[in-house]
Formats: structure tokens, sequence, C-alpha cells
């Protein structure tokens, strides 16, 4: 397609046989570039149309485990240190081993897809009582899950795999991962509560 467009700076302009005339000379201009702007146009409104596409199952599970991961951790290091050793009765976890066992756990299951703990992990994390510690751990096994997931081929989530001698294949593994950091999340707003912390994220709602 090509496209002319006829202007004139300034003084009189007139009409003759479908010519426009100014100052008795014809002065068209010739807009070449018009129909490859219109094509630009078009293909930018085509690509803002296309379909968003729909999240995967890694997908969401990493946005799972990143919303559990703020509010671990900010629970963590929202409670005193004081605290770390409340429990709510005898024979029941205590905070500092509900976090402890959320990290051992981010290490643990994992290795049920072939995603191994760090060389050097040690046992003792489980009794840690020292604040800055724990926080620091349970940050790391974060970290450690979330590289995991994402260094895994699409593949791989199909794979069966048995989990504590029953069938299932790895996204059902991922599955029961993202039900155990929901319960033990839940376990410590609770502590929090009963010991006078309020949730950060939810400050703005009390």
């Amino acid at each position: 397609m090509r496209l002319e467009i006829i202007s004139y700076s300034r003084t009189t302009r007139y009409c003759t046989n479908g010519q426009w005339y100014k100052g008795g000379m014809k002065t068209p201009i010739r807009l070449l570039f018009l129909p490859l702007i219109f094509a630009c146009c078009a293909v930018a409104v085509n690509a803002q149309q296309a379909p968003a596409k729909t999240p995967g199952f890694r997908d969401l599970f990493l946005d799972q485990l990143k919303d559990v991961e703020g509010k671990v951790v900010s629970l963590a290091e929202a409670m005193p240190q004081e605290k770390y050793t409340w429990r709510p009765a005898d024979g029941v976890r205590s905070i500092s081993e509900v976090f402890t066992h959320i990290a051992g756990a981010n290490y643990m299951l994992p290795n049920f897809i072939g995603i191994k703990p760090p060389a050097g992990m040690s046992p003792a994390l489980a009794k840690e009582t020292d604040k800055a510690k724990v926080v620091e751990a349970l940050k790391a096994s974060f970290e450690h899950l979330r590289q995991g997931v994402m260094n895994m081929a699409d593949a791989d989530l199909e794979k069966p795999v048995k989990l504590f001698g029953r069938a299932t294949n790895y996204e059902g593994v991922l599955f029961l991962i993202a039900n155990h950091m929901h319960e033990h999340l839940g376990q410590s707003i609770a502590y929090a509560r009963t010991n006078g912390v309020t949730p950060p994220w939810s400050k703005k709602g009390d």
C-alpha cells in the first residue's frame, strides 16, 4: 500500500482537476514510511492480544515456596530470642524446634526426588536455639529447595518414585513438601499469637 499526502506550509491553496496547488506550483509530499508504521502498529496490537502463558506445576510450587518462605522467615525474625525455647506443653515441639524442623524437611524431603542435601549437614540443627542461627538455617534451606526445583527438568515431574513406601511421582513429592510447609507455618502462627507476637504480614489488618 502507498499513501500520498499533499501538504502546504502557508498562503492560498486551491485544487484543479483533483490536484492541489500553492502559489501556482504543485508540491506533493509522499510519505513512503507510513505503511511500515502501520504494519508495526498492527504487530504490536497482536502481541498485546496474545494469551498469557498458563503457569505449570513447577511455577505454582515456586510461588507457594516464595510465599511460605517469606512468612516463616519473618515470623522467626519477629519472635524474641527468649521465646525460642517456649513450648505449649511437654512433648510438643518448641518454637525453635518447629523452625528447625521446617529447615530439616526442606533438605530431607527433596532427597526423594534426587535433590541431595549439602555435604556436612549436621543433625545438631534440630536442637539449635540461637535465633540468628535458626533464621540463617531457614533461609539456606529454602534456597536449597528452590534451586533444586528450578534445576529440575520438566520431564522429571512425571517420574515415578516411592515416598515412604507409597507410589507417587515427583509432582506428588513436591505437593507433600508444599503441604508440610503450610502445616508448620500455621503452627508457627499459633505459637506467635499465643506469645503476643503478631505475624508481620498481618499487622496492617489488626
